[in-house]
């Protein structure tokens, strides 16, 4: 049995991305997972790495229990709209405030090297867009995709990352949106 992590960073609540959350946890339970959530929309945290590596700040309670979530993980889900290319800026903060080093990765000494200390650790990115998604990959060239896949899971030795695109949202008909949340809440059921 898996334990899946469920991370929604959206964050307006009542978001398509919620809905495929909620799908995607739905499967997997019906699988007979566990599944825990975090929700960033509901997080107070502040998402500014104020000083970079360079001081640290001490965590919020809510980002020492998502990176408990994260260590307890077999899979993480992370479902988001892509904005700019890019992900939601409390994503993004979220990435710079809990995978810090000596966490999630740690720069060897007197090297370009690094450990990765997620290792063993698999996750799926589910993206929302507006535009095609062979328009995102192909003319695009993925930039969110290739920073959370490569730049920052692979980074951390998260492997493999599995990628569902859901476009385009935007203009879609409700029968439409409603099929891929049949086809998500598949993938959950499935763990992948």
């Amino acid at each position: 049995m898996k334990n899946i992590l469920l991370i929604n960073g959206h964050p307006d609540k009542e978001s398509y991305c919620n809905a495929l959350a909620d799908a995607y946890k739905k499967g997997a339970q019906a699988s007979g997972a566990t599944i825990r959530e975090i929700i960033l929309a509901d997080l107070p945290f502040n998402p500014n790495l104020q000083f970079g590596y360079r001081k640290r700040i001490e965590l919020e309670p809510c980002l020492l229990e998502a990176r408990e979530n994260i260590q307890w993980a077999h899979h993480l889900v992370w479902i988001y709209p892509v904005w700019w290319g890019s992900f939601p800026a409390i994503l993004k903060g979220f990435i710079d405030r809990a995978l810090l080093p000596g966490f999630a990765f740690k720069k060897k000494e007197n090297s370009l090297l690094w450990d990765k200390y997620l290792t063993g650790k698999t996750a799926r990115i589910i993206s929302t867009l507006d535009q095609p998604a062979w328009y995102y990959k192909w003319v695009y060239k993925q930039p969110s995709t290739n920073a959370m896949k490569k730049t920052v899971l692979h980074f951390c030795g998260i492997k493999p990352v599995k990628v569902t695109y859901i476009a385009p949202v935007r203009l879609s008909t409700l029968q439409w949106r409603k099929n891929w949340i049949s086809k998500v809440e598949r993938l959950g059921f499935k763990q992948k």
